[in-house]
Parts: C-alpha cells; structure tokens; sequence
C-alpha cells in the first residue's frame, strides 16, 4: 500500500502486484549495470578522458625501519628537492613503516630524511633520526628507499 498527500488529506491506493513486481525488475537490473560498470573500471581500462587529464609522475617510495630492523608506524617524513632549503612535502609512514610521493616526472634530486621532533615513541626509548636519504629521478619511474633511525 502507498499513500499519497492530497490537498491536506492522506489518500491511500494500492499499487498491483505486476507494478510492484515491474519495479523490482528495473531497479535489479539497473543494480546489475552500475555493478559491471564498477567491475569493468577496476579493470584498469580507464577511458581515453580519463587518462589523457592524469599526469605522468614518478615515485619515491620507502619504509622507516627502527633500531630493532622492524617497520616504525608513524613517522613524519620530509622531503625536499636538493636545490630548496625548506621540506616541500611532510607525511607520515603508515602501519608497515611505508610511505609514498609523487613527484613530477623529469630528473631532480630529492633529499628525505624523517623528523622526530614531535614523535613520542609508546615504549618510551628515545629514537634518533639516521642521515638524509637522497633519490635521484631521472624520467617517470618508481625509486625505493629505506630510512633507519638509531
């Protein structure tokens, strides 16, 4: 049963069952589409559109590795070309001690170092930044590196 308001008054009217039955279909298979639309864009075979506005880029990708040779959870990351005085870009390593940036393609010369100034460590031992990292990217590529505190 649907109801309806009328000028104030509620007015009620049954909806047969093929129209109900008819609605159900139509929303199933409009349900059906919109999940193999998904499926087919998790494939990766993005449209022409949509790849010609993403831009080529390279990454710098890297764990924080503690004293102990486990990953550390939570670790600011800076990272700065070679040629700036100041860090450009401030993240933190997630769960696995990993952390990634894109960069813009090209080559560039990229220093990354971990600051823990506002760290505070859960077991209370004092952990010490190791020396500066420095990357070097030359096109659009992936460049992997490890940051290990002291």
């Amino acid at each position: 049963m649907t109801y309806r308001r009328l000028l104030g008054t509620l007015a009620y009217s049954r909806t047969s069952a093929s129209r109900r039955s008819s609605r159900i279909v139509a929303l199933g298979l409009l349900l059906s589409t919109l999940c193999l639309g998904r499926t087919a864009a998790a494939d990766g075979s993005a449209s022409p559109e949509e790849k010609k506005h993403e831009k080529p880029y390279a990454l710098i990708f890297g764990t924080v590795w503690g004293p102990d040779n486990h990953p550390v959870y939570a670790i600011k990351v800076k990272i700065r070309r070679a040629t700036d005085k100041r860090a450009r870009w401030e993240l933190y390593s997630d769960h696995h001690g990993e952390f990634a940036l894109r960069v813009p393609e090209g080559p560039g010369d990229y220093l990354v170092w971990a600051d823990l100034k506002s760290y505070k460590p859960p077991n209370g031992k004092q952990l010490q930044a190791g020396s500066e990292v420095k990357v070097r990217i030359d096109n659009v590529e992936r460049a992997d590196i490890g940051l290990h505190l002291k």
